[in-house]
């Protein structure tokens, strides 16, 4: 901190206000104050300081993050560099600060509001477990709760705070952080990692017979064992590969813990437990906003009757085929929303299907770029939507599948790449067609 030797007398009652507001950004923030009312660049004994507006921290535990101590020798570019600092951690969205006089010297109150924090997620350090590594961190980097900011600072300190602990396991990689979407779900949250570890996955076992026994599941292990160990991979094998194993055996309430790492040398042996929960069976669903289709045809789409096992996997393609048989009406912007009635006590569940059909769309233009002469004829010839005709999604995407290459038959050249894109008009409801030839 800046020493002087005294800090000018003001008026009683005088009070001179800074105020600064922080960027928030994906990035570390770059912001700087600019006073209101300017002082002089004096100093003075620091007699109080408080901090206000945060629901997030203590006035202890930011008073900690600033450097500061009651007693030392102060100025107002010592309360301009603490109010840059919270300002660029990350952890708040705006500080301002004011100073004057107080017995015995300065006082100076810091006006806060709290940023967004999202969860840590630790990706590849099988040394510790995810409470380890929190209370490391609560020990040795200000304003760490077990959150952290979406950007700031505090993310390169939390950074290097973990670089230190893998120091002591004898890695000296670095440790960056990105934040990213949490497998499984829309939660966003803020992953460290260790660059290049050097450490693989060299087994995962089950807690649960279903994952330990399903032949195809085993066969697609390969996949994750042998490469590199990432706790953000080994998520998306459990959510794409071992969850639909659970879902098709009605298992629609699987839950996955928190993997158990072992390390040997640079090797690592996972254990993964599973809680399957009930296998349930299917009722037969409910249906509203539906007058396009009628019920019998809605169930028919839908590939399970009454008393089978809630087939997960046969629902979703069940969905799915309602959603295609809307759009293949010309109806693009349906959706379903599919609401779960679990009955506990008979192990059943049945579904509330509200249906959201949105306009029924008709063929606008047919817009084609990077054609010969040629080629455009008999792209147009082959098409199969007139003008003003229902758009039909199925049509369309087998003309983008099969269609385009059929039509350039016989021809001698070809296209590294086509674009494509459907431009929908809500207000006329018609659909224009956008193909580019490159």
């Amino acid at each position: 901190m800046k020493r002087g030797s005294g800090f000018p007398s003001l008026p009683k009652g005088a009070v001179r206000l800074m105020t600064l507001s922080a960027c928030l950004l994906s990035l570390p923030a770059r912001c700087s104050a600019e006073p209101q009312a300017q002082g002089p660049a004096a100093t003075g004994r620091l007699a109080e300081i408080r901090f206000s507006g945060s629901e997030r921290f203590t006035s202890g535990q930011i008073l900690a993050a600033t450097g500061l101590e009651v007693g030392s020798q102060v100025g107002r570019a010592d309360f301009q560099q603490v109010a840059d600092k919270l300002a660029k951690c990350g952890r708040f969205s705006s500080v301002q600060y004011r100073y004057g006089d107080a017995e015995g010297g300065v006082r100076v109150e810091f006006q806060v509001t709290d940023a967004p924090a999202v969860p840590v997620w630790f990706d590849n350090f099988p040394w510790f477990t995810d409470d380890q590594l929190i209370a490391s961190l609560q020990s040795s980097v200000p304003l760490f709760d077990s959150t952290a900011p979406e950007g700031g600072s505090l993310l390169d300190d939390i950074s290097d705070a973990l670089q230190l602990q893998i120091g002591k396991m004898g890695f000296h990689n670095t440790v960056s952080h990105s934040l990213i979407t949490a497998p499984g779900s829309e939660e966003r949250v803020q992953q460290f990692r260790v660059d290049d570890p050097s450490l693989t996955l060299e087994s995962i076992e089950f807690s649960d017979a279903v994952a330990e026994n399903d032949r195809s599941l085993h066969s697609r292990l390969s996949d994750i064992v042998g490469g590199k160990y990432s706790r953000t991979a080994l998520a998306l094998f459990e959510l794409e590969q071992v969850r639909p194993a659970y879902l098709s055996r009605g298992f629609l309430r699987v839950k996955f813990g928190t993997p158990a790492a072992k390390v040997t040398g640079s090797s690592v042996s996972v254990a993964a437990p599973i809680d399957p929960g009930p296998v349930f069976s299917w009722r037969a669903p409910t249906w509203s906003g539906a007058t396009v289709l009628g019920p019998l045809e809605l169930a028919t789409l839908v590939p399970l009757h009454e008393g089978d096992v809630a087939d997960g996997m046969r629902m979703e393609q069940g969905w799915q085929a309602i959603s295609d048989a809307y759009r293949g009406r010309g109806y693009l912007d349906v959706s379903l929303s599919p609401a779960p009635h679990f009955d506990e006590d008979a192990k059943t569940v049945g579904y509330a299907v509200r249906i959201t059909e949105g306009p029924q769309y008709h063929m606008g233009k047919l817009v084609l770029t990077g054609l010969s002469t040629e080629g455009e004829k008999r792209i147009r010839a082959a098409w199969k939507i007139p003008t003003g005709a229902v758009f039909s999604r199925a049509v369309y995407d087998e003309f983008i599948s099969s269609g385009i290459k059929e039509a350039f038959s016989g021809m001698p050249f070809h296209y590294e790449k086509i674009g494509r894109f459907l431009q929908e008009d809500p207000k006329s409801t018609t659909v224009d067609v956008l193909i580019d030839f490159q």
